[in-house]
């Protein structure tokens, strides 16, 4: 097939440091390009692929100083996509939602998968306006805010399996939080378990600038008072092995609605259990007593961590092969591109304004 993947802008493909969207893209995408397809990717200048690229501004926005307004650079790139639109058989979008008023507008397959948080409520209203066009969930629990809309399909992320060695022997005995500085990922609930459970925590983790005070002012100050807790900033890919295969435990305390929470599957990559709180995608994607436990307070936390330090590590890195490969998720997607409606059907949906709505 011929595949165009169009990514957001604010982190190359794959990212240096810290970005999920952007990851999968890039994993999908190489996925693709080896399993026989013609892959395009709409991505930063700065992205490394072996489909074709198609760079639609000079580096990720997040790390391009230059750069005020992203917006502008998201409408060149849907400049730039529709222009070729006709020569893909389908396209697939990541970019969550300003495209939607174009698809009217392009005679070609399209999906879309959603990668974030779907219960904010100026969401509701968007997606009520657009339901027939094809969407994506990353996990099942990701849809229950959505108005009734044209669900594809649910596709767990993969990692290659070559990406993360397993580690049988952890060098370190200590807890790992690995992700955003942010009041949804609960830090602060992961320094806690730690102290509790008396354990050592490593924190590698980005600040983003809308969560710069929530750092200040939390989470500093609580890093500074426990003697065992150590802040080393964002890591890269060839640091994440290390980083997470040496630990007891990943520590995802999070208490917000997660659609997936990639960070769950590298740790299963790297044969080190994850201690998840019962939020969002957790329950689909941890095997409680193999792959990690899924707890609902801080003292089954603290419990549970114990706990995993007798997991056997093989089982929690064959969990993973059996579930979240690159592989099956490439398999996934294409089945569900082969399965989207012709454009041109007769039955496809007409829009508020009389418009074709493009399936």
């Amino acid at each position: 097939m011929k595949i165009a993947q169009i990514a957001p802008l604010a982190e190359r493909c794959p990212p240096s440091l810290y970005g999920g969207t952007e990851r999968i893209v890039s994993y999908l995408t190489e996925e693709l390009v080896r399993q026989g397809h013609d892959v395009t990717l709409f991505a930063s200048g700065d992205s490394a692929t072996r489909a074709e690229l198609v760079p639609c501004c000079d580096m990720a926005l997040r790390l391009d100083t230059r750069v005020r307004d992203p917006l502008p650079y998201y409408v060149m790139m849907l400049d730039r996509v529709m222009a070729r639109a006709g020569s893909f058989d389908v396209l697939h979008f990541h970019i969550d939602m300003v495209h939607f008023p174009l698809l009217r507008r392009m005679p070609v397959r399209a999906v879309t998968t959603l990668h974030g948080r779907l219960d904010l409520p100026d969401l509701q209203p968007f997606y009520a306006r657009f339901p027939h066009f094809p969407l994506v969930s990353v996990s099942t629990a990701q849809r229950a805010p959505m108005p009734p809309v044209n669900w594809a399909g649910t596709v767990h992320h993969g990692l290659p399996a070559n990406l993360l060695a397993s580690c049988a022997n952890p060098r370190g005995d200590y807890l790992a939080f690995l992700g955003r500085i942010s009041p949804e990922k609960r830090p602060d609930h992961a320094i806690e378990i730690a102290a509790r459970a008396g354990l050592p925590l490593k924190i590698a983790a980005k600040i983003d600038k809308v969560d710069r005070d929530y750092w200040e002012d939390t989470i500093r100050p609580l890093v500074t008072a426990h003697s065992d807790v150590e802040y080393l900033g964002e890591i890269d890919e060839h640091e994440k092995a290390a980083f997470l295969g040496n630990a007891r435990a990943l520590l995802f305390p999070i208490d917000w609605p997660e659609p997936f929470g990639l960070v769950m599957i590298e740790a299963m990559a790297c044969g080190t259990p994850v201690v998840a709180f019962a939020c969002g995608s957790v329950p689909e994607v941890i095997e409680a007593g193999v792959s990690g436990y899924i707890v609902r307070s801080i003292d089954e936390a603290v419990a549970a961590v114990h706990r995993a330090a007798t997991l056997p590590r093989a089982a929690v890195r064959a969990a993973f092969e059996a579930r979240f490969t690159v592989e099956r998720m490439a398999r996934e997607y294409v089945r569900i591109y082969q399965s989207l409606a012709d454009p041109g059907d007769a039955d496809a949906s007409e829009g508020e304004s009389g418009e074709l709505a493009l399936a």
